[in-house]
């Protein structure tokens, strides 16, 4: 079987989990680049020999410039649960994120009212309601710091485009790497530092406690930043620490 260019952190006959690197989109666009949706797709139909035309469900997305964990679904069944689950809030996402500036609080709940310019493909926070804007809540903590950088877990509460992006940027600790958001240099990968790290749920089949932990991109600067993720997680014992 032929190598791709993601990691599977979780499958099943209904769910397809993995770990997308930066740069690859998760869904077709303008570009025309080739997708996480196509090469999942390959993927399934190479590995069980499928004939025509694979059925692949996209249950939510990151951006292209974001790694980490990427639901899909291998099943209409699947998709709808799925679809559910998140729409619910019965998904704990947690996140990384590498900043320059450190945010003044150790840990903090972040509540912003976002506007996004389709046009220009950008979102703006807003400290109070605003016309169309939504409201959008995240939790962040101080994990460490290292070399003049500090490494956030973030966990949303909501699930808007660009999200934890802009919300950081507004507080004035925008991402490693993001120009689009105030950071003042680009990475050279064009990567930001922003990892979709794990996910909790209750399978929306078999009812039991899913965990999945995307190991980090293998690029020397987010490598050096294991040092100080010291979390032992079981399934049986993470619970949802923040309600939606």
């Amino acid at each position: 079987m032929k190598s791709y260019p993601f990691d599977v952190i979780y499958e099943d006959n209904h769910l397809l989990i993995v770990n997308k690197p930066a740069g690859m989109l998760v869904h077709d666009d303008e570009t025309g680049d080739k997708t996480l949706m196509d090469y999942a797709k390959e993927y399934i139909k190479e590995k069980y020999g499928k004939p025509g035309e694979v059925f692949m469900g996209l249950v939510h997305r990151i951006d292209r410039p974001v790694s980490g964990l990427v639901v899909l679904a291998r099943t209409s069944k699947g998709l709808e649960r799925m679809n559910e689950l998140f729409r619910e809030r019965k998904v704990q996402k947690v996140y990384w994120a590498i900043v320059r500036k450190r945010p003044e609080k150790k840990k903090d709940k972040l509540t912003h009212w976002l506007l996004k310019d389709e046009k220009k493909n950008i979102v703006t926070a807003y400290d109070a309601p605003y016309k169309d804007a939504q409201k959008s809540e995240l939790y962040y903590r101080v994990i460490g710091h290292l070399n003049g950088y500090t490494l956030l877990e973030i966990e949303p509460v909501s699930g808007r485009p660009h999200q934890i992006r802009v919300q950081l940027a507004k507080i004035g600790s925008p991402i490693r790497g993001d120009l689009k958001y105030g950071y003042p240099t680009p990475n050279k990968d064009k990567s930001i530092n922003l990892h979709s790290r794990k996910l909790f749920f209750e399978h929306p089949v078999k009812k039991e406690k899913t965990l999945c932990i995307a190991t980090l991109p293998k690029e020397p600067f987010w490598e050096e930043f294991l040092v100080l993720d010291d979390e032992n997680i079981k399934p049986e014992n993470l619970e949802f620490r923040y309600e939606g």
